[in-house]
């Protein structure tokens, strides 16, 4: 006969919205991962019959855990070998959001456009936006989750939000016809001319590439269109070894996963401009941020 743990199973039950507000902290899987594990070992120390809410205390705990983890990865981010993007997250929320507005606000919050801009918040910021505008806490128990008042916690969702608001894409994301275009983009980008992926592009589009120093990606972010065109061009010509592509949805986006003799290589994301071109190339080459998608 099985006993069951009260407190695994309260854990266990929360587990999805605490990996949730650690990622979206933290960018990194990992990292997410071990502010999750400690909060878990916070709660099994936790004398629950204090707690009258769990989900409130495990939110809790973890924010703040998150927020230390934030500060110390702020630092070394300082010396990062040329651009930092998020770490790619498979995301399928399946019948657990069955709503389509919960499904689009999730999905929207974790994307590569908003994640890359909640690097430039502070850490109290990027925690209240993530709160708020992910998981529709009320500021009330914001402000108890940061022992900061519902004014102060007002006031930084309001910087947040403007933060974002100004750098985040600008138009809405339709997966189908972004799925479509990131097919096009291969189409031209492995066979067709130049100026086939020319005419895909954006005039003022932007490549940004992360490699951490570990493999071949731009160390600065690429402007226009013919810089990125011909630079992807160029690229696509050299070629990987035994290559294969494979789409997938990452980060609540269609992206296409690129296979080197069967491991990851790169992951190239994509975003819309108004007219349907492309306005910014992702490109993840960094095999740290890459692991977690090997078949």
């Amino acid at each position: 006969m099985t006993v069951r743990d009260p407190a695994l199973d309260a854990f266990e039950e929360h587990r999805s919205i605490l990996t949730g507000v650690a990622y979206r902290m933290l960018g990194r899987v990992a990292d997410a991962e071990d502010v999750v594990q400690d909060a878990w070992l916070r709660w099994s120390r936790a004398d629950r019959e204090e707690v009258r809410d769990a989900r409130g205390f495990l939110v809790r705990v973890t924010t703040r855990l998150a927020i230390d983890r934030l500060r110390q990865v702020q630092s070394r981010r300082e010396t990062y070998v040329g651009q930092w993007l998020p770490e790619p997250l498979a995301t399928d929320f399946g019948a657990t959001v069955p709503d389509t507005a919960e499904r689009a606000v999730l999905a929207e919050s974790v994307s590569l456009g908003v994640l890359v801009v909640l690097e430039s918040l502070s850490p109290l910021e990027r925690a209240v936006f993530v709160l708020r505008e992910a998981f529709a806490f009320p500021y009330q128990e914001i402000a108890a989750v940061l022992d900061r008042s519902e004014a102060a916690v007002r006031q930084l969702a309001g910087r947040a939000r403007r933060h974002v608001d100004e750098g985040r894409p600008r138009f809405p994301v339709d997966a189908a016809e972004q799925r479509a275009l990131t097919e096009k983009f291969l189409a031209a980008a492995t066979g067709g001319s130049i100026e086939d992926l020319l005419a895909l592009l954006a005039p003022d589009v932007r490549l940004v590439g992360d490699s951490g120093g570990k493999s071949k990606a731009p160390l600065r972010v690429l402007h226009s269109a013919d810089k990125v065109g011909r630079f992807l061009f160029a690229v696509s010509r050299t070629g990987v070894a035994e290559p294969e592509f494979r789409f997938l949805e990452l980060n609540g986006r269609p992206a296409l996963l690129v296979l080197s003799a069967g491991r990851p290589d790169s992951v190239l994301s994509i975003e819309l401009s108004g007219d349907g071109r492309i306005a910014a190339v992702y490109i993840q080459r960094n095999p740290d941020k890459l692991a977690g998608l090997a078949p």
